[in-house]
Order: C-alpha cells, then sequence, then structure tokens
C-alpha cells in the first residue's frame, strides 16, 4: 500500500476501482429512510440531500451522510430542516449553488395540490436553514421549469408555462435580472437543458418538433441547434427524454413517443454542431419503449444508463446502457417492473457510482462497470502541504467541472455535479472526510488544460495526521497528494 500511496492512488480510490472493475450491481441502503424519496442533491462536503416526495410531508428534507470509509451504501439518514409550511414543491427547477447553498425554485405541485407555483427557497447547509426566495419580477408561474448553472457559475431559470421567461439569480442578494427578447422559438415547458463544452446550453424542442436549440451566454440569444432528424418528444403531452454530455463530445438524448411506438434517440456531435439519429429504443415482450420524462446518467465508465417505460408514463420501466454504438438493456433494480420512467432519479456520487431513487423507500447505488480513462481526471497542479481543521484553502489543477454534467432529467429535475469535491483519507486508519468546496473559478465542461481553482474547507471532525488529498468530479478522482492535517 505504501508503493500505492506513493503512485498516487488512495484507499477510498482502490476500494472503488476494485468494485467496478467486477459485474454492475445495485445495493439497497444499509440503513433505508422511512419515507418516500424523489429529489437528490450532492452538497459540496459529500451530502445528499434527499426529498420526501408522494407522501404528506413534502417540506422535509434529509440528509445522506457517507460512512468513515466512504461509503454511500453503510451510510447514514437524518432530518434536516425543512422548508415553511406554505412551499412543499413537487418537480421543480434546483441547482448547487457556487458558495455550496442549494436552491430550488417553482413547482408542478405544491403541498399536494396540483399548482404552478412561483415560490422559491434557498438552503444553507452550515446553518441548516431555509430562506424563501422573491420570484422573478412579473412571474405568475415558475412551475417544474429548468435550472442550470453557466460556465461561469451563473445561475439561470427558466418559467415553464408563460411564453419565454428566462432570468438569471444573484445568490449574494436573492435577487433576479429578466432577459428579454432571447430570441427563443417556443415555451420552455418540459424542455431540458445540457452546458456544451464552448458554454452554450443545448435544448431539444418540446413543441417545434423536431428542432433543437442553442443558449449563448454571451449574447443571450436562443439560436437553432438544428434538426434532431427524428422526433423525441411525444405529441400529445410534449414530454421529452434525458440529453447527457458524453465524455467523447456527443450528446446523448433519449426520445419520447406516441403510445404503441417505439422511442427515438439522437446524437448531437459538439464538435461539427450536428445531429443523426440513434437507435430505437428496442422493444421488451413486445411493449414499446420510450422516455416520457426520464432520467439518465453518464457512468465514470463514459457509457450512458437511462430509464424507460411504456408510453406515455406506463409502468414497467426497462434500463438501457448506451456505449457511443448500441443499446444495451441491462438489469434494473428491485421496483423496476412498478415504476414508470418520470419516477426515477439518478445522482452522481464522488465514489464512482451513482444514487437512484423511485418514489419509493427503496433508493439504490448503482455500481457500473469499468472505470474511467486517465485523461478524463481531475489533475492538481498546486495545493497545500499541510491544513488545519475549519480553515479554509485554494487548490488549482485542471477539469475541476468535470466533463459532463453529470446526470440529466429535464424541466422536472435537476442535479448537475459538474463541481470539484476534496476527499481528505487519513493514512493512519483509512478514514476518509470531505472538505467543504465553494466558489469554484469555473463550470465549464472539457475544460481541457484550462486552469481551475476551488476553495476547500477543512471539516472540524477531520483526522489529524498524515493523511491523502484528491479532487473528485463526477466520481472521477484525480491522482492523490500528500497532505498533513493539522
Amino acid at each position: 500500500m505504501t508503493m500505492l500511496r506513493k503512485l498516487g492512488v488512495s484507499l477510498l480510490t482502490l476500494l472503488a476501482l476494485a468494485s467496478i472493475a467486477g459485474a454492475q450491481s445495485w445495493q439497497p441502503l444499509k440503513n433505508p429512510p422511512n419515507f418516500r424519496v424523489g429529489a437528490l442533491a450532492l452538497l459540496t462536503d459529500g451530502t445528499v440531500l434527499l426529498h420526501e416526495e408522494q407522501d404528506s410531508n413534502p417540506q422535509k428534507w434529509y440528509k445522506l451522510t457517507p460512512d468513515n470509509t466512504g461509503s454511500y451504501v453503510n451510510g447514514t439518514i437524518a432530518p434536516i430542516a425543512s422548508t415553511s409550511s406554505g412551499y412543499g414543491p413537487l418537480y421543480f427547477g434546483s441547482v448547487v449553488l457556487p458558495d455550496g447553498r442549494y436552491i430550488i425554485e417553482g413547482g408542478e405541485y405544491n403541498n399536494g395540490s396540483a399548482v404552478w407555483t412561483n415560490q422559491g427557497a434557498i438552503y444553507d447547509p452550515v446553518a441548516n436553514s431555509w430562506s424563501p426566495v422573491t420570484p422573478p419580477s412579473g412571474w405568475n408561474n415558475i412551475g417544474d421549469a429548468q435550472a442550470i448553472l453557466l460556465a461561469d457559475g451563473t445561475y439561470t431559470q427558466a418559467d415553464c408555462c408563460e411564453g419565454v421567461n428566462q432570468a438569471y439569480f444573484n445568490p449574494a442578494n436573492l435577487t433576479w435580472t429578466n432577459l428579454t427578447n432571447t430570441g427563443k422559438v417556443d415555451r420552455f415547458d418540459e424542455e431540458g437543458w445540457g452546458l456544451l463544452p464552448n458554454g452554450d446550453i443545448l435544448t431539444v424542442d418540446a413543441i417545434d418538433a423536431p428542432n433543437s436549440e442553442l443558449f449563448n451566454p454571451t449574447t443571450k440569444k436562443w439560436t437553432t441547434g438544428g434538426s434532431t432528424i427524428v422526433r423525441l418528444e411525444d405529441p400529445g403531452s410534449q414530454e421529452v427524454g434525458p440529453l447527457v454530455l458524453r465524455p467523447n463530445g456527443t450528446v446523448f438524448a433519449a426520445g419520447a413517443a406516441p403510445a404503441g411506438t417505439a422511442g427515438h434517440t439522437a446524437i448531437y456531435n459538439t464538435v461539427t454542431k450536428t445531429w443523426k439519429k440513434g437507435p430505437n429504443f428496442p422493444k421488451v415482450n413486445g411493449i414499446a419503449l420510450a422516455c416520457d420524462d426520464a432520467p439518465s446518467a453518464v457512468e465514470i465508465n463514459g457509457r450512458v444508463i437511462v430509464m424507460t417505460g411504456p408510453p406515455v408514463f406506463g409502468t414497467g420501466a426497462v434500463f438501457f446502457e448506451w456505449n457511443g454504438t448500441k443499446l444495451t438493456k441491462i438489469a434494473g433494480p428491485p421496483n423496476a417492473n412498478g415504476d414508470a420512467a418520470f419516477y426515477g432519479h439518478f445522482l452522481e456520487l464522488p465514489s464512482g457510482q451513482l444514487l437512484f431513487s423511485d418514489f419509493s423507500t427503496s433508493p439504490q447505488v448503482f455500481t457500473p462497470k469499468g472505470t474511467f480513462k486517465a485523461a478524463w481526471q481531475p489533475t492538481i497542479t498546486s495545493a497545500p502541504s499541510s491544513v488545519t481543521r475549519g480553515q479554509t484553502y485554494p487548490i488549482t489543477g485542471t477539469q475541476f467541472s468535470g466533463l459532463t454534467n453529470g446526470a440529466a432529467y429535464g424541466d422536472d429535475f435537476q442535479d448537475s455535479t459538474n463541481y470539484a469535491l476534496v476527499r481528505i483519507t487519513n493514512t493512519a486508519s483509512g478514514h476518509v472526510f470531505y472538505a467543504r468546496t465553494t466558489n469554484p473559478s469555473s463550470y465549464a465542461v472539457q475544460s481541457g488544460s484550462t486552469s481551475e481553482t476551488t476553495n476547500f474547507t477543512v471539516s472540524s471532525v477531520t483526522e489529524t495526521g498524515a493523511s491523502s488529498l484528491v479532487v473528485v468530479t463526477n466520481g472521477i478522482p484525480s491522482a492523490s497528494v500528500s497532505v498533513t492535517v493539522n
């Protein structure tokens, strides 16, 4: 192990690689929740927020903390502060902000009522408190609308159902700037957003099909992204499947379809800026499959996992992997037969695994087969050799913001994880601790050799002494550097 440490391989990385090298698997949490889990979010201290959905307490939130080996399967769940009694949303916009806080906006439902709401709230994990957020001026709805961080960290939010409302958010003073005359062809309702290597945002139109659109943050304008060749929306409901950027620079977009027909897929090349038709989802037991609101995620091996179901909103979920050439059916979690595709949520974990929830009390951890390429790893070029608990330090390197947003869904749920976490492993005990990261210099994906910096605060419970430190983004760790914790 000493020699391996010199080569920059941490104990947690070794264990993860050993596990991932075997067959893929689904595992339940050993300390499962007693509530039905919906939305998920990865905070920058390595903990995971869980939202209680499909129950009578949509104001309630919980936190999953990994154990001292870094295992989420063996982690523990505890309640955190709830949102106000008047705000209990379902299907909403959400991001983890650069300062480490978590914001939720809107909702298709509020406290169980089917009503588009323009309410919002922001969670401070240090203070364990939620604060209300006033909506953008003139917005009566936000509803189940898209949210994303631009490459420079600017939070942009859409309005689901009042034309083409779009706004930027200032976390420092909780204020909004409305964007006008953006050139958006059709409304944002049902669409999903994905960040591209050039900083643009890509979406597949739900109404003006089979068109796609690109948002340029410099001009603040939407322009056509070209035809997707095949229709990716359900003409009746306008539901659209997820789209995710892969490490090779292609975007895999999964499609919905009218009942009884196969869901289409399409692939966008970010270099040539062109679309091509992908394979249809095959029938399983004679049943057509599609993505009418559905989750997907990029595994650390570069493949895409996607959840499908009988259109529209039929139960009997089936999971596939896309490897860039073909779709392969894979085993699903235990609840798959009773799930519709829209039940699912994926979240990238820093362990290299995926957390999956489906409105049940049995979240699952998915361990993919295979691992990452060395070229995909973050690199550390400058880091402190000695740190003190409770203090904050800068760390510099490349690819801190990863090669992809991570997981995707669409308008109803977002949980991008293109931000660096810092993991410290004590040499003597092997115990793992995450240092809360804040204010990264960039969220740009596939940024190559461009230098990036983030700040990390060493937690008060981090064990002292000789340790190793890695930066990890979307489950892919850097080589480790030595650090002494005081």
